[in-house]
């Protein structure tokens, strides 16, 4: 069956996607949630929202989805198993390998694995399946034509609805290394969501030039539906109630096929629009795809100002009501606030802080009677009962598959005996249970007398054994078993280097990374002295992987440094080793032991944002530790540019300035099928000599002495000549 997935990020909103339609809803738990800042639910809470869910059939899953460190694996494991206990009906996980290991001890339960994994081509749905996963949530910047052929091989489901990251899923270390709070670990401040320049002509004025539009998939949900998703995932654990109704409501009526579509869409845009909406990446980057010059909700236009004696008036068929609010746009660029005053005939009249303009555009961000309209609808599922009360037997009550009988029978009455319209008024209290009761049948035989304190106690326990059952949906209770593993303590005193020029470097392990996939491997590569590498990026299509295979046979490749799951499965089809790259989050001990059970894994890089004291349980003969070059914030799979190529002055990095001048280096490569795609890079070089029992690992994509700055690996005073600003990342302090 088709789902509608909401996000529920308080009860509130659980409630608001349930009475709209959805089929099922995602919420994070109070701790692992990669909405952190969301409200989420405690064990009660969570309780209380999987059995109203659960009476009006809907699922819940419950999003666990950060990455997990040594200290808090046992931790996470006994969560996991306290929440499946309560009744979720999937367990949202971004660390694969360790759900890799979950599922293996606990096999029942039902584990989705998370956006964050970075799903997005065919070997990625592979080895998630081969790793226990039932259903892959993909990367949003997955092509139609791999979400196809994802579908044919594990369930798949595809955001249609709600905020894009800029940076391709799971790969995010912008808010990290910006400000030490971790998009990874549910954290994350939004950096990308502030102003910045390029120094390329036409973008050096400072805009919104990392923020999207907010995706609204609307009526091509029916490509989707064809391609074979499954799951229709609205996103916004962060976002008010009267956002989720609307939502649901009009992917509601576009799966039913019901007539309503536009209505519901102004209804949709005046609870929550960034940028007036883009079609997403799975459609290819459209003229809405970025959002440079607003920031935040938007709206739905209604009209323009015209001003008349000093007042801002607005023509319009619409009529406001006192609380509805505006932002107003001059020449597409927000200028400030309004507030509806009063009714003037055909027009109505605003006001505002700021001196508005003939011709400003006004778009509706508050609409309080759509606010007031969508969180209306009220859902209650009917659930049909039969009563059966004879006298000298047992009282019993049936539900479905769903029976009780009480501990004493029934007596005589000696005046009034039951009758039938108050087992009617007994059984019609739902104690506050989101259902609405019907009778099947009533059966009474002799006179009976039941206390009212007895009954009421009989419908109770009745109940409460319906919901056990209905909220529980039979689900095997595991009790935690420890997961031991041995550890490595041989040391590793190898130097591998990330570059796509090796002319003057010395070093054990080259990792050949591309400016442009479309073009043959360098011979400063292909002749050099050390074990050779190819780069798998974190954002693979087909066209990439065939480059790559071509690529292989170029030369003697000994294997390819992934940045994604993905090239696990891609490196075993082409008998490769494998070297896991950072971007695969190595930060617990279990999914490391785990990566090297796999075939051809060779070496590991430890997760960029684990401490001295994170790392050290995780060090050994095949691991490697980024110690000294760039830093890597963020995968762009999409042009930062609006795809403006016929003036592109194609720079292979360009410079993206902050607020505060930062500058943060971004570099461009040609990805498999010609298209460019872009990577930010901190505004800070790493500075560092590793620590022992961890080979070195120097990513110098954007750094300009490559062979100096492996000279130096070892000296952190010479670093700090090369790189005129530095910093020693997280290896002392860490990361929340």
């Amino acid at each position: 069956m088709l789902e509608i997935l909401a996000p529920a990020g308080n009860a509130e909103c659980a409630a608001a996607a349930i009475n709209n339609g959805a089929n099922a809803i995602y919420l994070g738990y109070s701790s692992f949630s990669a909405r952190q800042s969301a409200d989420n639910f405690d064990g009660e809470a969570l309780r209380t929202v999987i059995q109203n869910a659960h009476l009006n059939d809907v699922k819940v899953y419950v999003a666990m989805n950060t990455i997990v460190k040594d200290s808090e694996v046992e931790d996470f494991i006994k969560t996991m198993l306290f929440v499946w206990s309560l009744g979720a009906d999937a367990i949202i996980l971004q660390d694969v390998l360790l759900g890799k290991v979950l599922h293996r001890q606990y096999p029942e339960i039902v584990l989705h694995l998370s956006t964050q994994a970075g799903v997005c081509n065919v070997n990625g749905a592979k080895f998630a399946k081969e790793c226990g996963f039932s259903r892959v949530i993909l990367a949003r910047e997955t092509p139609l034509a791999e979400i196809e052929k994802i579908a044919k091989i594990i369930e798949t489901e595809v955001f249609v609805q709600g905020a894009l990251c800029t940076c391709f899923s799971g790969q995010c270390y912008f808010s990290s290394f910006a400000g030490g709070n971790s998009g990874n670990r549910g954290r994350c401040k939004q950096p990308c969501r502030k102003q910045y320049s390029y120094n390329r002509k036409g973008f050096e004025e400072k805009t919104y030039a990392l923020s999207l539009s907010d995706l609204c998939v609307g009526e091509d949900v029916e490509k989707l539906m064809q391609a074979g998703v499954v799951s229709f995932k609205i996103e916004g654990r962060m976002r008010r109630a009267e956002y989720v109704a609307a939502a649901v409501r009009y992917y509601r009526i576009l799966l039913d096929k019901k007539s309503g579509e536009q209505a519901a869409l102004s209804d949709l845009k005046r609870t929550y629009n960034r940028g007036n909406y883009t079609r997403g990446l799975a459609f290819g980057q459209d003229k809405r795809f970025l959002s440079p010059a607003i920031q935040g909700h938007l709206g739905e236009k209604v009209g323009v100002i015209k001003v008349i004696n000093g007042k801002f008036l607005v023509e319009s068929q619409w009529k406001p009501r006192q609380g509805d609010s505006f932002k107003i746009l001059r020449d597409g660029h927000e200028v400030g606030g309004a507030w509806f005053s009063k009714q003037e005939g055909k027009h109505f009249v605003l006001s505002s802080k700021v001196r508005l303009k003939n011709g400003d555009s006004v778009f509706v961000t508050t609409d309080t009677a759509v606010n007031e309209r969508v969180l209306q609808a009220q859902k209650k599922n009917v659930l049909s009962i039969s009563l059966q009360f004879h006298e000298n037997d047992y009282a019993f009550a049936k539900c479905g598959d769903v029976e009780y009988t009480s501990a004493e029978l029934l007596q005589s009455a000696s005046n009034r005996p039951l009758a039938e319209e108050e087992l009617k008024n007994c059984f019609s209290k739902t104690d506050g249970l989101p259902v609405e009761i019907v009778f099947n049948a009533i059966d009474i035989q002799g006179n009976i007398f039941i206390p009212k304190s007895k009954l009421n106690e009989f419908r109770r326990n009745f109940y409460e054994k319906l919901l056990e059952k209905n909220t529980k949906n039979g689900h095997i209770l595991y009790e935690y078993q420890p997961i031991n593993i041995s550890s490595i303590e041989r040391e590793n005193r190898k130097t591998a280097v990330i570059s796509d020029d090796f002319t003057g470097i010395v070093c054990d392990v080259a990792i050949y990374k591309p400016k442009n996939y479309t073009e043959p491997l360098p011979d400063s590569f292909k002749k050099g002295d050390f074990e050779k590498y190819v780069y798998y990026p974190a954002f693979c299509t087909q066209a990439d992987e065939d480059s790559l295979v071509k690529k292989c046979k170029e030369t003697k490749i000994d294997g390819v440094y992934v940045e994604n799951y993905a090239g696990i499965e891609f490196a075993k089809a082409n008998d490769l080793k494998i070297f896991g790259g950072a971007g695969l989050n190595f930060i617990n001990a279990i999914s490391v032991n785990e990566f090297l059970q796999q075939s051809g894994a060779t070496y590991y890089a430890i997760s960029k944002e684990a401490n001295t004291i994170e790392l050290k349980d995780l060090l050994g003969e095949q691991a490697f530790m980024l110690s000294s070059g760039d830093i890597k914030l963020m995968d762009l799979c999409y042009c930062p540019f609006g795809k403006t190529c016929g003036n592109c002055d194609k720079k292979s990095v360009y410079v993206l300035t902050d607020e505060s001048g930062r500058e943060f280096p971004v570099s461009r490569y040609v990805a498999g099928a010609g298209e460019c795609r872009f990577e930010v890079y901190n505004c800070a070089s790493l500075i560092g000599v590793g620590l022992k029992n961890a080979g070195q690992l120097l990513d110098l994509t954007v750094t300009q002495n490559k062979p100096k700055a492996v000279k130096t690996k070892d000296n952190e005073e010479q670093q700090k000549e090369i790189y005129a600003k530095y910093t020693s990342g997280h290896f002392k302090r860490g990361v929340l």
